[in-house]
Protein backbone atom coordinates (compact mmCIF):
# COMPACT_ATOMS: atom_id res chain seq x y z
CA UNK A 1 0.00 0.00 0.00
CA UNK A 2 2.85 2.54 0.59
CA UNK A 3 4.23 1.84 -2.52
CA UNK A 4 0.81 2.52 -4.18
CA UNK A 5 0.77 5.74 -2.76
CA UNK A 6 4.79 6.71 -3.11
CA UNK A 7 3.59 6.22 -7.03
CA UNK A 8 0.50 7.78 -6.99
CA UNK A 9 2.50 10.53 -5.58
CA UNK A 10 5.44 10.43 -7.70
CA UNK A 11 2.91 10.46 -10.72
CA UNK A 12 0.79 13.39 -9.55
CA UNK A 13 4.38 15.39 -9.17
CA UNK A 14 5.42 14.36 -12.40
CA UNK A 15 1.87 15.86 -14.05
CA UNK A 16 2.34 18.62 -12.79
CA UNK A 17 5.87 19.29 -13.43
CA UNK A 18 4.76 18.61 -16.98
CA UNK A 19 2.46 20.86 -16.79
CA UNK A 20 4.10 23.41 -16.20
CA UNK A 21 6.80 22.93 -18.39
CA UNK A 22 4.88 22.37 -21.20
CA UNK A 23 2.73 25.52 -20.55
CA UNK A 24 1.53 27.36 -22.79
CA UNK A 25 2.25 24.84 -25.47
CA UNK A 26 -0.52 26.77 -27.66
CA UNK A 27 -1.81 29.94 -27.84
CA UNK A 28 -3.50 31.43 -25.02
CA UNK A 29 -7.00 32.84 -25.43
CA UNK A 30 -8.33 36.09 -22.95
CA UNK A 31 -12.18 36.36 -23.67
CA UNK A 32 -13.73 40.10 -22.78
CA UNK A 33 -17.22 39.47 -21.96
CA UNK A 34 -18.00 43.18 -22.91
CA UNK A 35 -18.17 44.59 -26.32
CA UNK A 36 -15.45 46.54 -28.25
CA UNK A 37 -14.65 49.90 -27.01
CA UNK A 38 -15.08 49.48 -23.17
CA UNK A 39 -12.44 49.82 -20.46
CA UNK A 40 -12.31 46.43 -20.46
CA UNK A 41 -11.27 45.60 -24.15
CA UNK A 42 -9.19 48.71 -23.88
CA UNK A 43 -7.18 47.53 -21.13
CA UNK A 44 -7.12 43.92 -21.69
CA UNK A 45 -5.69 44.29 -24.99
CA UNK A 46 -3.06 46.49 -23.56
CA UNK A 47 -1.88 43.46 -20.73
CA UNK A 48 -2.52 40.74 -23.52
CA UNK A 49 0.25 42.33 -25.70
CA UNK A 50 2.74 42.70 -22.70
CA UNK A 51 1.60 39.16 -21.56
CA UNK A 52 2.21 37.98 -24.19
CA UNK A 53 5.64 39.08 -25.03
CA UNK A 54 6.33 38.20 -21.39
CA UNK A 55 5.67 34.65 -22.07
CA UNK A 56 6.33 34.56 -25.28
CA UNK A 57 3.22 33.38 -26.51
CA UNK A 58 0.71 33.97 -28.86
CA UNK A 59 -2.21 35.64 -26.79
CA UNK A 60 -5.89 36.69 -28.71
CA UNK A 61 -8.48 38.94 -27.10
CA UNK A 62 -11.77 37.62 -28.04
CA UNK A 63 -14.74 39.33 -26.99
CA UNK A 64 -18.08 37.67 -26.09
CA UNK A 65 -20.23 40.39 -24.83
CA UNK A 66 -24.04 39.99 -23.79
CA UNK A 67 -26.66 39.66 -21.02
CA UNK A 68 -24.32 42.16 -18.92
CA UNK A 69 -20.80 39.89 -19.21
CA UNK A 70 -23.09 36.97 -18.02
CA UNK A 71 -22.30 34.91 -21.84
CA UNK A 72 -18.50 35.20 -21.96
CA UNK A 73 -18.19 34.66 -18.08
CA UNK A 74 -20.19 31.33 -18.76
CA UNK A 75 -18.08 30.49 -21.55
CA UNK A 76 -15.11 30.71 -19.82
CA UNK A 77 -16.49 28.97 -16.93
CA UNK A 78 -17.66 26.19 -18.41
CA UNK A 79 -14.82 25.87 -20.65
CA UNK A 80 -11.33 24.44 -20.85
CA UNK A 81 -9.17 24.24 -17.12
CA UNK A 82 -5.75 24.23 -18.71
CA UNK A 83 -4.70 27.79 -18.59
CA UNK A 84 -5.27 28.41 -22.52
CA UNK A 85 -8.95 30.31 -22.18
CA UNK A 86 -8.76 32.81 -19.68
CA UNK A 87 -11.34 36.14 -18.44
CA UNK A 88 -10.31 39.47 -18.23
CA UNK A 89 -13.38 41.32 -16.73
CA UNK A 90 -14.42 43.74 -14.83
CA UNK A 91 -16.23 44.58 -10.77
CA UNK A 92 -19.58 45.17 -12.83
CA UNK A 93 -19.90 41.97 -14.33
CA UNK A 94 -18.12 39.72 -11.66
CA UNK A 95 -19.58 40.99 -8.68
CA UNK A 96 -23.22 42.90 -9.24
CA UNK A 97 -24.74 40.49 -11.71
CA UNK A 98 -24.81 38.16 -8.99
CA UNK A 99 -26.87 40.44 -7.65
CA UNK A 100 -28.62 41.73 -10.26
CA UNK A 101 -29.79 38.43 -12.51
CA UNK A 102 -31.83 35.49 -10.79
CA UNK A 103 -29.59 33.15 -12.42
CA UNK A 104 -26.25 35.07 -13.56
CA UNK A 105 -25.00 31.31 -15.14
CA UNK A 106 -21.56 31.20 -12.89
CA UNK A 107 -20.69 31.83 -9.37
CA UNK A 108 -18.13 34.85 -9.09
CA UNK A 109 -16.24 32.73 -6.18
CA UNK A 110 -16.54 29.49 -6.61
CA UNK A 111 -15.80 29.14 -10.95
CA UNK A 112 -13.22 31.33 -10.62
CA UNK A 113 -9.23 31.91 -9.54
CA UNK A 114 -8.25 35.58 -9.05
CA UNK A 115 -5.07 35.97 -11.23
CA UNK A 116 -4.35 39.46 -10.87
CA UNK A 117 -6.06 43.19 -10.49
CA UNK A 118 -4.87 45.40 -13.14
CA UNK A 119 -6.73 48.61 -11.61
CA UNK A 120 -9.30 50.40 -11.18
CA UNK A 121 -10.80 53.27 -13.10
CA UNK A 122 -13.52 56.23 -12.28
CA UNK A 123 -16.31 56.62 -14.37
CA UNK A 124 -17.12 60.15 -15.57
CA UNK A 125 -20.33 62.19 -15.79
CA UNK A 126 -20.57 63.06 -18.85
CA UNK A 127 -22.74 65.90 -21.51
CA UNK A 128 -22.78 66.30 -24.81
CA UNK A 129 -21.16 70.00 -26.45
CA UNK A 130 -24.03 71.31 -26.81
CA UNK A 131 -25.71 70.52 -23.21
CA UNK A 132 -26.64 74.35 -21.14
CA UNK A 133 -25.12 72.86 -18.22
CA UNK A 134 -21.37 73.14 -18.15
CA UNK A 135 -20.46 72.21 -14.50
CA UNK A 136 -22.04 70.07 -11.79
CA UNK A 137 -23.31 72.55 -9.65
CA UNK A 138 -25.40 73.83 -12.80
CA UNK A 139 -26.18 70.54 -14.38
CA UNK A 140 -28.30 69.49 -10.89
CA UNK A 141 -29.98 73.30 -10.21
CA UNK A 142 -31.11 72.23 -14.28
CA UNK A 143 -32.31 68.82 -13.81
CA UNK A 144 -34.17 70.03 -10.75
CA UNK A 145 -35.42 72.39 -12.13
CA UNK A 146 -36.99 70.56 -14.91
CA UNK A 147 -39.99 67.79 -14.62
CA UNK A 148 -39.23 64.83 -14.07
CA UNK A 149 -37.84 62.46 -16.93
CA UNK A 150 -37.20 65.42 -19.21
CA UNK A 151 -33.78 64.30 -19.36
CA UNK A 152 -32.27 61.09 -20.06
CA UNK A 153 -28.92 59.71 -19.13
CA UNK A 154 -27.39 56.24 -21.26
CA UNK A 155 -25.84 53.29 -19.90
CA UNK A 156 -24.02 50.46 -21.11
CA UNK A 157 -27.22 48.40 -20.37
CA UNK A 158 -29.51 47.70 -17.46
CA UNK A 159 -27.59 46.67 -14.22
CA UNK A 160 -23.95 48.13 -15.28
CA UNK A 161 -22.30 50.44 -12.87
CA UNK A 162 -22.96 53.41 -15.19
CA UNK A 163 -26.45 52.71 -14.74
CA UNK A 164 -26.55 51.94 -11.14
CA UNK A 165 -24.32 55.25 -10.72
CA UNK A 166 -27.20 57.04 -12.51
CA UNK A 167 -29.69 55.59 -9.95
CA UNK A 168 -26.79 56.78 -7.09
CA UNK A 169 -26.73 60.24 -8.21
CA UNK A 170 -30.71 60.05 -8.55
CA UNK A 171 -31.17 59.24 -5.30
CA UNK A 172 -27.93 61.13 -3.94
CA UNK A 173 -29.03 64.77 -5.17
CA UNK A 174 -32.46 64.33 -5.72
CA UNK A 175 -32.97 63.70 -9.48
CA UNK A 176 -34.80 62.78 -11.60
CA UNK A 177 -33.54 61.58 -14.91
CA UNK A 178 -34.34 58.95 -16.78
CA UNK A 179 -32.18 55.86 -17.62
CA UNK A 180 -31.76 54.41 -21.32
CA UNK A 181 -29.88 51.17 -21.86
CA UNK A 182 -27.74 50.80 -24.72
CA UNK A 183 -26.08 47.22 -25.62
CA UNK A 184 -22.62 48.17 -24.88
CA UNK A 185 -20.71 51.52 -24.42
CA UNK A 186 -19.75 51.86 -27.96
CA UNK A 187 -23.67 52.56 -29.29
CA UNK A 188 -24.25 54.63 -26.33
CA UNK A 189 -21.20 56.94 -26.98
CA UNK A 190 -21.98 57.14 -30.34
CA UNK A 191 -25.82 59.32 -29.75
CA UNK A 192 -24.20 60.90 -26.69
CA UNK A 193 -21.37 62.30 -29.39
CA UNK A 194 -24.48 62.80 -32.01
CA UNK A 195 -26.74 64.66 -29.75
CA UNK A 196 -29.35 62.32 -29.79
CA UNK A 197 -29.12 61.34 -25.65
CA UNK A 198 -27.37 64.45 -23.70
CA UNK A 199 -25.75 62.55 -20.36
CA UNK A 200 -24.41 59.54 -19.42
CA UNK A 201 -21.88 57.64 -17.32
CA UNK A 202 -18.58 56.12 -18.85
CA UNK A 203 -15.33 54.59 -17.76
CA UNK A 204 -12.64 57.13 -18.08
CA UNK A 205 -10.55 55.10 -20.60
CA UNK A 206 -13.57 55.03 -23.00
CA UNK A 207 -14.19 58.94 -23.39
CA UNK A 208 -10.90 60.44 -22.26
CA UNK A 209 -10.22 61.10 -26.07
CA UNK A 210 -13.60 63.02 -26.18
CA UNK A 211 -13.05 64.59 -23.30
CA UNK A 212 -9.98 65.95 -23.99
CA UNK A 213 -10.88 67.04 -27.93
CA UNK A 214 -14.10 68.72 -26.34
CA UNK A 215 -16.55 66.79 -27.88
CA UNK A 216 -17.56 65.93 -24.82
CA UNK A 217 -18.11 67.77 -21.04
CA UNK A 218 -16.65 65.71 -18.14
CA UNK A 219 -19.31 67.34 -15.20
CA UNK A 220 -17.75 65.03 -12.61
CA UNK A 221 -15.35 61.76 -11.59
CA UNK A 222 -17.29 58.61 -9.44
CA UNK A 223 -13.79 58.12 -7.82
CA UNK A 224 -13.62 59.35 -4.02
CA UNK A 225 -10.51 61.43 -5.19
CA UNK A 226 -10.39 63.94 -8.48
CA UNK A 227 -8.44 61.26 -11.00
CA UNK A 228 -5.01 62.56 -12.04
CA UNK A 229 -5.38 62.29 -15.58
CA UNK A 230 -8.72 65.36 -15.37
CA UNK A 231 -7.11 67.13 -11.98
CA UNK A 232 -10.03 70.18 -13.19
CA UNK A 233 -12.45 67.95 -13.19
CA UNK A 234 -13.89 67.45 -9.75
CA UNK A 235 -15.05 64.04 -7.84
CA UNK A 236 -18.72 64.04 -7.50
CA UNK A 237 -18.28 63.65 -3.74
CA UNK A 238 -17.32 67.19 -3.81
CA UNK A 239 -20.78 67.88 -3.91
CA UNK A 240 -22.27 64.87 -2.78
CA UNK A 241 -20.32 63.51 0.46
CA UNK A 242 -20.05 59.58 -0.05
CA UNK A 243 -20.93 59.13 -3.37
CA UNK A 244 -18.24 56.98 -4.61
CA UNK A 245 -18.36 53.92 -7.09
CA UNK A 246 -15.06 52.62 -9.39
CA UNK A 247 -14.70 50.02 -11.38
CA UNK A 248 -11.94 47.45 -11.03
CA UNK A 249 -10.64 45.17 -13.65
CA UNK A 250 -8.44 41.88 -12.82
CA UNK A 251 -7.78 38.74 -14.76
CA UNK A 252 -9.53 35.24 -13.93
CA UNK A 253 -8.74 31.40 -14.70
CA UNK A 254 -11.51 29.14 -14.78
CA UNK A 255 -11.48 27.26 -11.54
CA UNK A 256 -9.88 22.90 -12.73
CA UNK A 257 -7.08 24.77 -13.87
CA UNK A 258 -4.00 23.29 -12.33
CA UNK A 259 -1.97 24.90 -9.81
CA UNK A 260 1.15 24.97 -11.40
CA UNK A 261 -0.34 27.08 -14.02
CA UNK A 262 -2.18 29.17 -11.81
CA UNK A 263 1.31 30.14 -10.08
CA UNK A 264 2.75 30.63 -13.22
CA UNK A 265 0.25 33.20 -14.62
CA UNK A 266 0.29 34.97 -11.35
CA UNK A 267 4.50 35.77 -11.40
CA UNK A 268 4.20 35.95 -14.92
CA UNK A 269 1.31 38.85 -14.87
CA UNK A 270 3.29 40.41 -11.37
CA UNK A 271 6.43 41.17 -13.77
CA UNK A 272 4.32 42.15 -16.98
CA UNK A 273 2.05 45.00 -14.88
CA UNK A 274 5.63 46.11 -12.99
CA UNK A 275 6.36 47.02 -16.85
CA UNK A 276 7.56 50.55 -17.10
CA UNK A 277 6.09 50.95 -20.84
CA UNK A 278 2.65 48.86 -20.18
CA UNK A 279 1.82 51.03 -16.42
CA UNK A 280 2.80 54.26 -18.46
CA UNK A 281 0.15 53.20 -21.20
CA UNK A 282 -2.91 51.91 -18.32
CA UNK A 283 -1.72 55.15 -16.26
CA UNK A 284 -2.06 57.68 -19.11
CA UNK A 285 -5.75 56.15 -20.03
CA UNK A 286 -6.88 56.70 -16.82
CA UNK A 287 -6.18 53.57 -15.12
CA UNK A 288 -5.07 53.55 -11.60
CA UNK A 289 -3.02 50.44 -11.08
CA UNK A 290 -3.27 48.01 -8.27
CA UNK A 291 -1.05 46.58 -6.12
CA UNK A 292 -2.64 43.67 -4.61
CA UNK A 293 -1.95 39.67 -4.02
CA UNK A 294 -4.26 36.89 -5.75
CA UNK A 295 -5.74 37.13 -2.19
CA UNK A 296 -6.25 40.59 -1.62
CA UNK A 297 -7.98 40.65 -4.61
CA UNK A 298 -10.07 37.66 -3.69
CA UNK A 299 -10.85 39.81 -0.74
CA UNK A 300 -11.62 43.05 -3.10
CA UNK A 301 -14.27 40.21 -5.08
CA UNK A 302 -15.86 39.12 -1.87
CA UNK A 303 -16.41 41.98 -0.62
CA UNK A 304 -17.75 44.58 -3.41
CA UNK A 305 -20.04 41.57 -4.33
CA UNK A 306 -21.38 41.84 -0.83
CA UNK A 307 -21.84 45.78 -0.86
CA UNK A 308 -23.37 45.89 -4.58
CA UNK A 309 -25.61 43.76 -3.24
CA UNK A 310 -27.07 46.18 -1.12
CA UNK A 311 -27.07 49.04 -3.27
CA UNK A 312 -29.17 46.55 -6.16
CA UNK A 313 -31.72 45.12 -3.35
CA UNK A 314 -31.98 49.23 -2.43
CA UNK A 315 -32.66 50.11 -6.31
CA UNK A 316 -35.06 47.42 -6.82
CA UNK A 317 -33.06 46.63 -10.22
CA UNK A 318 -33.58 42.73 -11.01
CA UNK A 319 -32.98 41.18 -14.38
CA UNK A 320 -34.07 37.66 -16.09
Amino acid sequence: MRRFFQSLLLATCCFFSSTLLAYPNKPITIIVPQAPGGTNDIVGRLVAQRLGEQMKSSIVVENRPGAGGNIGTQWVANGPKDGHTLLMTISSAQAINPALYKNPGFDPVNDFVPIALVGSVPNVLLVNANFPAKTLDEFIKLVKSKPPGTYQYASAGNGTLNHLLGEMLNQSAGLSLQHIPYKGVAPALNDLLGGQIQIAFASLPSVLQYINTQKLVALGVSSAKRSPVLPDVPAIAEKIPGFSGTLWIGLFAPKGTPKPVIDKLQKEMQVTLANPELKEKLTASGVELANASPAEFAKLLQDDINRWAKIVKASGASLD
